[in-house]
């Protein structure tokens, strides 16, 4: 036999859940063609694995990577932790599909500091137009999700209302021809604008033409009020018969876990995705700003920041204890304070906190963004991560986002965290259980036949690692640093991370859902 890659002398952990076992992996045409012995068979490239685990490649199922997935940077961090699969259009906002300039611009500025510029889309566009322009242009393969609020806005614009039968009708039609142009489920983003205006009747109505392709959503509400959130998601699911995944649930383990049990003694199919830290991170305005600034329409929301600033002042006046959680992640035009909290950011501009976050919110016209220390941090929080990440119903989302000067560590190193800290460490996972909850687990909630397990015919995305040694080396001081352990990955069945370097190659797809 002869291959195009083999992979030799390593132990194999296949995403079944089986046992890890000795064998030899060849692959030809983009597939794994062999699994066994397969002794001195010709291949044009030859992997030695002796001491490493070869996985399936792992699903990162919240990435904020719509128009970073094309920066080399960040491409690496992504293989560099065995993730071969971003699963975009998250929170329910990103470029497609949006027929008019008012929709693509709100998209991409009100998440400017989320996605950032597309590099290749300055315009109304598809979701077929969107998914072609990754096909062969990244090492990566991507997944597209239906934004809800971009959906929502295109139809109605930023409305602060439940949307009228015309204005439903037209959201259907667009979930509709999104969904036959390749998109792979729904977002939504219930504590941004407009998705936040929502209400569960309309977006029961969106859901219903998913069949068993999933609805992703933002909840409304997580942490300690995580039942508010969770009982919304059931309705959702009850009423359109759609499965739900709940992005980065987070909280005390104490309230999540019986919420996700209570969801399925209602026979929800319910999964979700968790990143292993404790602070978040978004834009500043979803942090900062009270509900009456209308932050789905930003020179509006601009010029009430200054016409109401008493008013704001006010309202802020008892949130002394927000701001020193406040880190800021990107400032653009203020490019000093990233990295900096806000009140030592404040001082150095010589202003009090809340007038600094206001002025802040003004000259960058919302496009500010923050990494947030939540109430949960600490032993409690961390214990809590640990217990829901072992739930069955588990996957990985790193929610990394790429933009500004000193991003959360996550994008960097969420994934390598977790093989490196939680399975050799600390033992939360096997490393046969996280080739489930990391990569076949996810590849069945989005419907990737062909990915998510070392098998024969199964498309060859692979990744080699170092049990002893992968490990994030990503901290909140040091966001951008490279995780290390993972050396070589294929995707379909082309090297393009070899000796922890990137190849060249492109061969990532935007995958279509079967």
């Amino acid at each position: 036999m002869s291959f195009d890659v083999v992979i030799t002398g390593g132990r194999v952990v296949d995403g079944t859940g089986a046992p890890a076992f000795r064998a030899d992996v060849g692959v030809r045409g983009g597939r794994v063609e062999a699994v066994g012995r397969l002794g001195q068979a010709e291949a044009a490239v030859r992997i030695d694995a002796a001491g490493r685990l070869v996985l399936p490649g792992l699903v990162d199922c919240h990435a904020h990577g719509d128009a970073a997935v094309f920066d080399p940077l960040v491409q690496q961090a992504a293989l560099r932790q065995g993730v071969t699969t971003f699963v975009l259009g998250q929170d329910g906002l990103s470029f497609a599909p949006a027929t008019s300039p008012a929709a693509f611009t709100y998209a991409s500025r009100y998440f400017a500091a989320v996605n950032g510029p597309h590099p290749h889309v300055d315009g109304p566009v598809s979701v077929a137009g969107l998914l072609a322009g990754y096909d062969g242009a990244t090492p990566l393969n991507t997944v597209y999700l239906l934004p809800h609020a971009t959906i929502r806005f295109d139809a109605m614009g930023p409305a602060e209302r439940a949307a009228d039968a015309d204005e439903l009708r037209a959201m259907l039609r667009a979930v509709e021809t999104g969904l036959a142009e390749g998109a792979a489920g729904l977002s939504s983003g219930l504590e941004y604008a407009p998705g936040r205006y929502a209400d569960a009747a309309e977006l029961a109505a969106l859901c219903a033409p998913l069949g068993d392709l999933p609805y992703v959503t933002h909840m409304r509400a997580y942490g300690a009020s995580a039942a508010v959130g969770m009982t919304e998601v059931v309705e959702i699911a009850r009423r359109s018969g759609a499965a739900v995944h709940v992005s980065h649930l987070h909280g005390p383990a104490s309230t999540l876990l019986p919420l996700v049990e209570d969801a399925r003694r209602q026979d929800v199919d319910l999964t979700f995705d968790t990143y292993p830290y404790l602070r978040a991170s978004t834009i500043l305005a979803m942090v900062t700003l009270p509900p009456w600034v209308p932050a789905a329409d930003p020179d509006r929301a601009v010029a009430m920041l200054s016409a109401e600033r008493d008013r704001l002042a006010r309202e802020w006046a008892g949130r002394d204890d927000l701001w020193p959680r406040i880190t800021l992640s990107h400032a653009p035009g203020f490019e000093w304070a990233e990295g900096m909290t806000l009140p030592a950011a404040a001082a150095e501009f010589g202003a009090d906190p809340a007038e600094f976050c206001r002025m802040l919110l003004v000259e960058t016209r919302l496009q500010a963004g923050c990494v947030q220390a939540r109430p949960d941090e600490g032993p409690a929080g961390e214990e809590s991560v640990r217990a829901v990440m072992r739930d069955p119903g588990h996957t990985g989302g790193s929610d990394g986002i790429y933009v500004g000067g000193h991003p959360h560590p996550r994008g960097f190193g969420a994934f390598a965290r977790y093989l490196g800290r939680h399975v050799r460490e600390l033992g939360d996972l096997t490393w046969e259980q996280a080739a489930v909850h990391l990569a076949s687990h996810p590849a069945r909630r989005f419907r990737l036949p062909d990915r998510g397990l070392v098998r024969r015919g199964q498309a060859a995305d692979l990744i080699v690692v170092d049990p002893a040694t992968v490990a994030d080396t990503a901290t909140y001081d040091q966001p951008r640093s490279l995780a290390v352990g993972v050396d070589d990955v294929l995707v379909g069945g082309v090297p393009v991370l070899r000796g922890g370097e990137l190849t060249g190659a492109t061969p990532g797809r935007a995958l279509r859902p079967a």
